[in-house]
């Protein structure tokens, strides 16, 4: 499938499937839908009643490592050690990597952007002392993970062009992964999903979206 990269409103870039006419990221701002989905809704949230050491993150859709880096940034200001797994079955280009411009707009490090992208795939690396990455190659029906991780970012690409990464059957697995008091961040608010998370057990919050959107989800696991 082809792929170009875009700029969206806030300035940072994004990779476009024409095909689809899908991004990675929200069209309305990269970089802005990452900090308020993914970071201010899942890692600050959940950082705010819970000290795990490390904190361990698992990312449904590594894609072009925007959540990855973010999470890296505010790790090193906080002062906290994260174990974070990253799954993606199609990962980007070096080409792609290279015009994608999330260091100028975050002003941090290129070479740490590009670590988290020339690490290694299927085996553990510490991108920092305190962040280490795992990047997996797999599609997201082949996780099998259990009791594992303190939260999720689900970023997959939206229902409209892969329903079937928003069943039941792919939240079962979200839910089995997650530890106890675990959560789960998405970008999408599609009534099907919160269905669907809610059917595995899930507590479901509706919550303000990112720019351009209305809303945005959050689920935590509980004992039943």
């Amino acid at each position: 499938m082809n792929r170009e990269i875009i700029t969206t409103e806030d300035g940072s870039t994004t990779i476009h499937l024409p095909e689809w006419d899908e991004q990675y990221h929200s069209k309305h701002g990269a970089i802005q839908e990452a900090y308020h989905v993914f970071i201010e809704m899942g890692f600050f949230y959940f950082l705010k009643n819970n000290k795990p050491n490390p904190l361990k993150i698992l990312e449904i859709g590594f894609g072009t490592g925007l959540n990855t880096f973010i999470t890296l940034i505010e790790t090193h200001k906080i002062k906290i050690k994260v174990n974070y797994t990253g799954i993606e079955a199609y990962p980007i280009t070096s080409n792609e990597i290279e015009k994608l411009n999330y260091s100028i707009e975050l002003k941090a490090s290129k070479e740490m952007f590009n670590k988290l992208h020339t690490s290694s795939w299927e085996e553990q690396s510490s991108i920092t002392t305190d962040f280490k990455l795992l990047k997996r190659k797999q599609f997201f029906s082949e996780i099998e993970d259990k009791d594992s991780f303190h939260l999720i970012y689900f970023d997959a690409f939206g229902a409209r062009v892969q329903p079937e990464l928003w069943t039941v059957e792919i939240f079962q697995k979200m839910y089995n992964a997650l530890k106890e008091g675990g959560v789960l961040v998405t970008y999408s608010a599609k009534g099907s999903v919160r269905r669907a998370m809610q059917e595995v057990g899930f507590t479901v919050e509706r919550l303000p979206g990112a720019p351009g959107k209305r809303e945005m989800l959050r689920g935590t696991k509980h004992s039943r």
